[in-house]
C-alpha cells in the first residue's frame, strides 16, 4: 500500500510518500480500504518533534499519523464475523494511522456510516466532531450565554458556532481574515471580528454593546489572542479551552480567577483523562451530522500532498477539518 510516513523530526517535506506492506487485520479487527483520513494541528508539532507536557508524547519513528479513518471494510481478522466486509465505516482509532491507503482498527470501535453521510463528513464528525460533542459538555451552554468562540472558522469552531446559534445563545465569532469571517458569518454568528486586526476586542465590544459582557469562551487559539479573549469575561464567565494553534498554552492564575469571579478549564485535557467518554461522543456527533444538526466543513488534500496539508494548517490558511484522501 502506499502511506505518508515520517522517518526523521522536522520540516513538512519530511513527511514522504511511499510504499508499506498492507496490514493485516489480527484478532477482533478490520482492516478499512481508507477512502478519507483526518489529521490535527497537533500532529504538526509531533512532526516537528517539539515535546511538551500540553500534548501527546513523541512517536517512534518511522511513524504514520493519524487515527481517524473511513472507508470500506475489506477483510476481517479471527474471530470476526465475516459479514461486515463491503461494510461502509469510520473508526477513530486504527493502527497504522489514517495517513495510508489501508488501516486496522478493532471492531468494537468501528460505526457503520449513517445514511446521508459520506467518509469526509463522517472523518471530520468521528474526531473534531467527538471532541466538540465532550467540550460542549464541559461548557454547558444555555440559551442565555455570550459565547465568544475563538478560531471560529477552524474545525470545532464551525460545529461550535453552529450548536450555539441554534441554542439560542449570542455568538460572537473571531477568526483571521476576510475569508475566514466570511465563513463564520454563514454559520450564524451575531458579531464576527478578525482577531488579526488591532484593537479586534474593542470592535467585538461595540457590537455586543457596553452592557453585555461575554459569558463564555471556547477558545482553541492561545496565546496573546486567548489572554485578550479572557478580558473580555464578565464575572462569572468561563474559559473553556480546546487547544493551542498558536502553540502558546494559556491559564489564568488561580488568582485571576478569584479576583475577576471567573472559571477555568481545560477540556481537551479532560476528554484526553477520559477516554471511555469517546465513543458516546462520536456517535453523538455521527448522529447530529446525519439529522442535520451540525454540518460538517473539511478541506481535503490527496494523501501524497499530506506535507502541504501540514504546511498550510501551520500557516493557518485551513478552513474546518483537513482530511487527506487516497
Amino acid at each position: 500500500m502506499r502511506a505518508v510516513v515520517l522517518h526523521e523530526f522536522g520540516p513538512a517535506e519530511n513527511l514522504r510518500y511511499e510504499t508499506l506492506p498492507d496490514p493485516v487485520a489480527g484478532v477482533g479487527q478490520v482492516r478499512i480500504a481508507v477512502r478519507a483520513a483526518g489529521t490535527h494541528f497537533v500532529e504538526t508539532v509531533l512532526r516537528r518533534g517539539d515535546a511538551s507536557d500540553m500534548a501527546p508524547p513523541l512517536p517512534e519513528l518511522p511513524a504514520v499519523f493519524g487515527g481517524e479513518a473511513a472507508g470500506t471494510v475489506d477483510a476481517v481478522g479471527p474471530g470476526v464475523d465475516p459479514g461486515w466486509i463491503g461494510r461502509s465505516v469510520v473508526a477513530a482509532r486504527t493502527s497504522p494511522g489514517g495517513y495510508a491507503e489501508l488501516s486496522v482498527a478493532d471492531v468494537e470501535r468501528l460505526h457503520v456510516l449513517p445514511d446521508g453521510l459520506g467518509p469526509e463528513g463522517a472523518v471530520t464528525m468521528v474526531g473534531t466532531g467527538a471532541t466538540t460533542m465532550g467540550l460542549l459538555a464541559s461548557a454547558q451552554l444555555t440559551s442565555d450565554d455570550v459565547v465568544l468562540v475563538t478560531s471560529a472558522a477552524g474545525g470545532v469552531g464551525r460545529l461550535v458556532v453552529q450548536y450555539a446559534h441554534a441554542l439560542g445563545a449570542t455568538v460572537v465569532g473571531a477568526a483571521g481574515g476576510d475569508a475566514k469571517t466570511a465563513a463564520v458569518r454563514a454559520l450564524g454568528a451575531d458579531v464576527v471580528v478578525d482577531y488579526n486586526e488591532d484593537g479586534w476586542a474593542d470592535t467585538l465590544r461595540e457590537g455586543l454593546g457596553a452592557d453585555r459582557p461575554v459569558t463564555v469562551v471556547i477558545d482553541g487559539v492561545g496565546g496573546q489572542k486567548a489572554a485578550r479573549a479572557y478580558e473580555l469575561l464578565g464575572a462569572g464567565g468561563r474559559f473553556v479551552a480546546i487547544g493551542w494553534s498558536s502553540q502558546e498554552p494559556f491559564e489564568p492564575t488561580p488568582e485571576e480567577l478569584a479576583e475577576r469571579g471567573t472559571s477555568y478549564v481545560n477540556a481537551l485535557l479532560e476528554l484526553l483523562g477520559h477516554p471511555e467518554r469517546a465513543p458516546e461522543h462520536e456517535r453523538a456527533a455521527l448522529e447530529a451530522a446525519a439529522k442535520g444538526e451540525l454540518v460538517p466543513s473539511w478541506e481535503a488534500f490527496p494523501l501524497a500532498r499530506a506535507a502541504d496539508a501540514h504546511a498550510a494548517m501551520e500557516r493557518r490558511e485551513t478552513t474546518g477539518k483537513v482530511l487527506l484522501v487516497p
